[in-house]
């Protein structure tokens, strides 16, 4: 199978307001559902909200990738064979997090709507018929 681009761009908010004016309202809710739709478990994006909240609260500073908004696009572009490598995935984890979200949930919409073709041709494949052998005795 041949990658293939995203349906959409990263910041392709205008092709779906619906989806961006709920990232941005509500992102964790957009995040959760996105996750769930995918076949994750729906609160696996609290990691990223709740993850560096704890850790600055106890005093360990914390630059990293969100877990979950990576993970899931890394597997996502796996899934579904889109080109990109997983250093983009970072980059765009890191810096663009809504946008990110926004663009998962907009490849998943098009992934539903979009039906699957079969192309089945009818071959005949033709066997000789069966052929009855006679037993032979052999006597002594």
């Amino acid at each position: 199978m041949a990658a293939q681009d995203w349906s959409s761009g990263l910041c392709d908010c205008f092709e779906s307001s619906s989806t961006c004016c709920y990232g941005f309202w509500c992102c964790p809710c957009l995040a959760c559902t996105v996750s769930g739709r995918f076949g994750e478990n729906r609160c696996l994006p609290l990691c990223d909200i709740c993850s560096p909240a704890i850790l600055s609260a106890l005093g360990i500073p914390l630059f990293a990738a969100p877990p979950a908004g990576l993970s899931l696009r890394a597997a996502m572009r796996n899934r579904y064979g889109i080109k990109g490598s997983l250093c983009k995935d970072i980059a765009v984890s890191c810096f663009c997090g809504w946008c990110n979200w926004c663009q998962m949930h907009r490849e998943l919409r098009h992934r539903e709507k979009t039906p699957t073709v079969v192309n089945i041709t009818n071959v005949n494949v033709h066997q000789p018929a069966p052929v009855m052998m006679t037993p032979v005795y052999q006597y002594q």
